[in-house]
């Protein structure tokens, strides 16, 4: 006999824990043990006004940045709502149950203005080979270069002919370089 579930009183408290929600093996707990970022408020302290509301911190931006990139949420509106969704991205955010997540408009904001005029992005990369070769993950014996050379009828004022185009000692010097 299939018996009705009766709740004669709600729970007062709730232990919620997002640590025991996110699986072991999840992609995020393996990229955690790697991401350092708590010299990044320094870094970007004179670039932050005194005065005025709090600000977003930046390391949770970043942090939902690099979650955006590891699955591939292209659009940062859509980021936000996954963010604001996904159990796993709030721990990996460290913003529990309750955090606020930032709207999307204020990752613009950042990109164009302070992440910019502070060279943060190119340092976090740099930072990021760094303790990729540090670990083994990445050698430095050799590179990568896509220095392909095509040749484009883009202006109709100045065609050029399908057998012209760049000259082969410019494509020899992007090579050598």
């Amino acid at each position: 006999m299939m018996g009705e579930r009766h709740i004669d009183q709600p729970a007062l408290f709730y232990e919620f824990s997002l640590e025991r929600h996110v699986p072991a093996d999840h992609l995020l707990r393996s990229i955690d043990r790697f991401v350092d970022l708590c010299d990044i408020r320094e870094q970007l302290r004179p670039y932050y006004s005194e005065t005025g509301r709090p600000s977003i911190d930046p390391e949770l931006m970043i942090r939902m940045l690099i979650i955006g990139y590891c699955m591939g949420i292209r659009s940062e509106r859509r980021l936000c709502e996954e963010v604001h969704l996904n159990l796993a991205y709030r721990w990996f955010c460290r913003l529990g149950l309750e955090g606020t997540v930032p709207d999307h408009s204020t990752f613009s904001k950042n990109r164009h203005g302070r992440f910019r005029d502070s060279d943060l992005l190119r340092r976090l990369f740099e930072a990021t080979v760094e303790r990729c070769m540090a670990e083994g993950l990445v050698g430095g014996e050799g590179f990568a270069v896509d220095a392909s050379m095509i040749k484009a009828d883009a202006n109709r004022q100045r065609s050029v002919p399908g057998d012209e185009g760049l000259p082969d000692e410019a494509t020899g010097q992007a090579v050598r370089e």
